[in-house]
């Protein structure tokens, strides 16, 4: 259980950084910082631990991660200027979060002696909900709902590696370790390459 929880706080930290950076887009005020960067680094945590019956949730029964993410939120408030392009910066360190949450995720579900599908499921969640929600609330287009992105899809191929290579005989560090490069590889192809999956094109009716 100490790698996941070192994965979630990593993955806090970095998803606390895109939330930071999408509140200076939306010109917040630090309190403003500090929520959605709350928001963004444990939503996905907690939701996760919600559905699988933890108790305590992560963040409760230890706040460190609630204090990385303020801190986090505090120091991208006074350099946030500093950066040429903060969507360029969001995007790709929210690929970094992606990858490490998904394995945070399917970690938490397999410690649990959770069924396979439910590990992938979990990393899905874990994954994607903290960047959903700081996306809505600072009314920005979901990163994981933009038309043909691999996001989703990512993720659920990390947690499918993982499994896999669990699975497989992979033991130690190697199932979540396949899971973070799967899940980054195929984000960043979509981010710098524009991998993508067919969108859904409405034909007109038959006459």
């Amino acid at each position: 259980m100490m790698l996941t929880t070192a994965l979630d706080l990593a993955s806090v930290l970095v998803f606390a950084i895109t939330g930071a950076l999408v509140a200076a887009r939306s010109q917040l005020d630090p309190v403003g910082f500090i929520f959605i960067a709350c928001l963004t680094a444990v939503g996905g945590g907690t939701v996760r631990d919600v559905l699988l019956g933890r108790d305590p949730v992560f963040w409760v029964g230890n706040p460190t991660p609630l204090a990385v993410a303020g801190s986090a939120a505090i120091l991208v408030f006074f350099t946030h200027h500093l950066l040429a392009s903060r969507m360029a910066w969001i995007i790709w360190l929210d690929a970094v979060a992606l990858s490490i949450a998904v394995a945070a995720g399917v970690g938490v579900a397999y410690g649990l002696g959770q069924p396979i599908w439910a590990q992938v499921v979990m990393g899905v969640v874990t994954g994607s909900m903290g960047g959903l929600l700081r996306d809505v609330v600072c009314n920005e287009v979901p990163l994981v709902l933009k038309q043909g992105e691999l996001y989703v899809t990512a993720a659920l191929a990390g947690g499918g590696a993982a499994v896999v290579t669990r699975e497989g005989g992979g033991a130690g560090l190697l199932p979540l370790a396949a899971c973070i490069a799967v899940t980054f590889l195929l984000r960043a192809g979509a981010i710098r390459y524009g991998w993508s999956l067919p969108s859904f094109r409405p034909r007109p009716p038959r006459t």
